[in-house]
């Protein structure tokens, strides 16, 4: 006789930080961090261990990232035993296909770019990236880092509570859109019972374990010259889809120069555009200018809301690749610029227009080695599941990442072929001087800039532990004067933001609120100290 429980936790969760000396991998399910720890046990360094978390993420946590979604990654390169080194960037998100354009879908019948089938499908560029991280700066081979998601595949995983409630509202979305030919192998991957597996349940993914066994055996070169690209080629055309294997085959992803702000001391690092990072940045120069003392101040929280929504309003207006944008990131990120924005922000609540400077669900994952390499990656289909259009036999879930282009032709993100969309999944990652902190990010759609904005105040201003950090209540800019806040925030900070006009909604499902991880290291010690978030079924696991 077994015990029947429930798998919600009713109670407030308290876990400490987490502290190792050779290697740390912080993951959204316990799975893929304990694939990536074991790939470092074996030799592997910090790039090999991400390379193997992430592919297991896709096995396991389906509803938020797969083979055929984007990805990016910061790499910090050790160089000596006191931490110094270097950073790059890898920007794997893909461009949209040389047959869509705005003319297609207006004829198709949309006036704006829809959330579910072909049309918001670009090009993926998760499989690139794992290929490229590893042919750059992993050690062991490619195949050994596929090898435990190819088994977890093969054998079945129980899903995780968070999990299982994310693909149950996927199962939804999807049924109701069932008669499209397009959309029903969602269906078949991803309820093979029926319906979407519960807590604990057993899940086998017998495509995605061959799939993953081709990309390991021609490292990646299948999903864009070989048989799986003709596979997605032949599904596309077959279902009228805009995809094609010459579009596979023309990408490839981009090492860039991450871009910075220093805030209070501590240098923070994003992909730049057309990643959204650049709005966790503004955000941060705006707050560099007002005196911080305590959290839980009504003055503190009104300027982080204000902070934040001139930011993300600049963002939207601004942010696309960056060779279309018409604006500079130097421009954008100014001391005069932030001067000027700062200096609206009142007692009252905005409704943010953005500015004119100068011209001028995802997971997220965080490794790190004994030799002081660290690695700070995220890869999503863009909203949930993407967009729904799975390729027959293969396992490979399509990201909806065009969805975010605009058909309006003065738009400085307006869709065209070949080109990246304004892009929300964005990694973050801690320096001082020369000296290498460490990774940090908050995965969650356009909750990400504000969730690293917090994290990062959360650790400089209030001297928070990686813990406590994720730990401690969000909120969110919903547009408009539209503010969602977490329950565990003080009511009289709730009322008093009421006053000043922000309209606040209090949560009651935190599944929104962003998931991160966080690793700091030690500059003398070499000691990593880590943290994981509580809003989901996340865990570190330690060498």
């Amino acid at each position: 006789m077994s015990i029947a429980f429930d798998h919600n936790n009713p109670f407030p969760s308290r876990r400490s930080a987490t502290y190792a000396k050779h290697g740390m991998v912080a993951a959204s399910q316990p799975q893929a961090s304990q694939a990536g720890r074991d790939i470092l046990a074996q030799g592997g360094n910090a790039i090999d261990a991400a390379i193997a978390t992430a592919a297991m993420l896709t096995v396991v946590e389906p509803s938020g990232n797969g083979i055929g979604g984007d990805a990016f990654a910061l790499v910090w390169l050790a160089e000596g035993a006191a931490g110094h080194g270097r950073l790059h960037g890898l920007n794997a998100s893909g461009h949209a296909p040389q047959r869509l354009t705005p003319d297609a879908v207006k004829a198709a019948g949309h006036a704006e770019m829809p959330l579910h089938g072909w049309t918001p499908v670009t090009v993926p560029g998760t499989p690139a990236a794992w290929a490229e991280l590893s042919s750059q700066y992993g050690k062991l081979d490619f195949a050994t880092l596929l090898a435990p998601a190819i088994r977890i595949a093969r054998e079945g995983f129980p899903v995780s509570p968070v999990i299982s409630q994310l693909w149950q509202r996927a199962e939804i979305e999807f049924r109701a859109k069932a008669d499209d030919p397009a959309i029903a192998p969602w269906l078949e991957a991803f309820t093979p019972n029926g319906r979407a597996p519960r807590p604990g349940e057993l899940h086998r993914n017998e495509a995605q374990a061959r799939t993953l066994e081709m990309l390991a055996e021609s490292r990646c070169e299948s999903f864009y010259r070989g048989e799986l690209a003709q596979q997605i080629d032949t599904f596309s055309q077959a279902t009228g889809g805009y995809l094609r294997a010459d579009d596979l085959a023309d990408y490839a992803p981009e090492w860039v120069d991450p871009i910075s702000v220093n805030y209070r001391g501590i240098d923070v690092w994003e992909i730049p555009p057309n990643g959204q990072g650049m709005v966790a940045l503004m955000a941060l120069r705006m707050m560099e200018g007002f005196d911080v003392t305590v959290r839980d101040d009504p003055w503190l929280l009104h300027r982080q809301l204000e902070a934040m929504k001139l930011a993300y309003t600049d963002g939207h207006h601004h942010i696309t690749q960056a060779e279309h944008m018409r604006t500079s990131v130097d421009a954008l990120l100014s001391d005069e610029y932030a001067a000027t924005r700062r200096a609206l922000i009142g007692e009252r609540a905005l409704d943010p227009r953005p500015g004119q400077p100068q011209a001028g669900g995802t997971v997220y994952l965080a490794t790190a080695d004994s030799d002081g390499n660290m690695v700070s990656y995220i890869q999503s289909n863009y909203h949930g599941f993407g967009s729904g259009v799975v390729v027959p036999n293969t396992g490979i879930s399509l990201q909806n990442r065009g969805h975010g282009f605009s058909l309006d032709a003065d738009h400085v993100n307006v869709l065209a072929p070949g080109k990246r969309t304004f892009h929300t999944i964005i990694p973050g990652f801690l320096t001082q001087g020369e000296t290498a902190l460490g990774p940090f990010g908050v995965m969650g759609g356009f909750m990400q800039p504000q969730g690293h904005m917090q994290v990062v105040m959360n650790l400089v201003d209030f001297g928070l532990n990686p813990q406590a950090a994720l730990d401690a209540p969000r909120w969110q800019w919903m547009g408009g004067r539209k503010i969602g806040i977490e329950p565990g925030y003080p009511m009289h900070l709730v009322r008093e933001m009421s006053l000043r006009g922000h309209q606040m909604t209090v949560a009651v499902d935190s599944t929104a609120y962003g998931r991160g991880q966080i690793i700091l290291r030690d500059p003398d010690s070499g000691v990593y100290c880590g943290g994981t978030e509580p809003r989901t079924d996340s865990s570190i696991a330690v060498l």
